[in-house]
């Protein structure tokens, strides 16, 4: 009777991946998390709000913001292409295509401070104080309204004689403007039950910063926001004329704010100042993840890119792969919805 012997047990390694990259791999898992939990709670707040502004009315710019996913998008293209110059020991080759990924990422910062400087000249802040942002027209927004032209109009009557024909102009403006929250603040007053103070100063609102649609003012009245009311003077706006083009669309569409720069006065977007919130938040928090690439792809400048930094390359190429894929999905859900 021959020995009996157990099975046969033979060693054999686990894949090589390296300290570097299984590290890195539990961090993006967190950052995974991280951002999973931002655009949950973006999807939640936005399809569960009763009024949610429409992109334009948000100076958001669907070309602009698609340009700068093809950008980087092609910074990831990149990347790759410095890693496969990398592993075949170019590390000329390497370093150029880094610069031209750090460039890249350059390029779609800038982008994104031009959009912040673009809704920052209209008062679109994440929170106030700056913020001037008002989800309904009622006696808060008139006060902002009231207060803003009487800081503006100050400083110019202190001029007296001394006062410029620009000046005497503006001051003109902000009486004009003056006069329409006077007549808003007394229907209010003389009628708190009746819908026609709320609806004059909604009226003064749209004319200060006019919707973008039909249907954001439709939305709004839904939701409670402005008065149904008003839907049936801006019902003209989309409607086309005999030559195809849609009434209301051309000087008549023009605000207040946007005829007067200077006068910056507050503006009312139902569930503005809510979105306004959610697109720092989001964007905000993503612009910093491309700064921390960036910075990973400068410093990176200043080493040799051979075959032994292969994996160095490899690793934060990954991670800007990650920052690629979440603006992939913050782009639909901020731009198009």
């Amino acid at each position: 009777m021959s020995d009996s012997h157990g099975p046969r047990l033979s060693y054999q390694p686990a894949l090589p991946i390296p300290n570097g990259k299984t590290c890195l791999w539990l961090f993006l898992s967190t950052e995974i998390m991280f951002f999973a939990g931002l655009i949950g709670t973006y999807i939640v707040l936005r399809f569960g709000a009763v009024a949610w502004p429409a992109p334009h009315d948000v100076l958001l710019s669907e070309p602009l913001g698609a340009f700068n996913t093809f950008v980087l998008i092609c910074s990831s293209v990149t990347v790759v292409l410095a890693f496969e110059a990398a592993k075949m020991n170019q590390s000329g080759k390497a370093k150029g295509y880094i610069t031209l990924t750090l460039l890249l990422g350059c390029v779609f910062l800038g982008v994104k401070m031009y959009e912040y400087s673009h809704k920052f000249e209209h008062g679109i802040y994440p929170v106030k104080p700056h913020g001037m942002v008002y989800d309904k027209a009622d006696v808060y927004y008139s006060a902002a309204v009231r207060k803003r032209l009487n800081d503006l109009k100050t400083p110019l009557t202190a001029k007296g004689p001394n006062a410029t024909e620009d000046d005497k102009a503006r001051i003109l403006v902000i009486d004009e403007v003056m006069k329409k929250v006077d007549a808003a603040e007394t229907a209010v007053r003389n009628q708190p039950d009746s819908p026609e103070g709320v609806i004059k100063l909604t009226e003064l609102a749209y004319e200060i910063y006019p919707p973008h649609d039909q249907g954001t003012v439709i939305q709004a009245a839904e939701a409670g926001a402005i008065p149904p009311a008003i839907v049936v003077k801006y019902a003209a706006y989309e409607q086309p004329t005999a030559d195809g083009k849609s009434e209301g669309k051309g000087e008549e569409r023009e605000g207040i704010n946007e005829k007067n720069p200077w006068l910056r006065l507050p503006i009312m977007i139902p569930g503005g100042p809510m979105w306004a919130s959610t697109y720092f938040l989001l964007t905000g928090f993503h612009a910093i993840h491309v700064i921390v690439g960036l910075i990973a792809f400068a410093l990176m400048l200043f080493t040799t890119l051979d075959r032994s930094r292969a994996t160095l390359v490899e690793n934060v190429g990954l991670y800007w792969h990650f920052v690629d894929l979440v603006w992939i999905f913050l782009f639909p859900l901020l731009y198009l919805f």
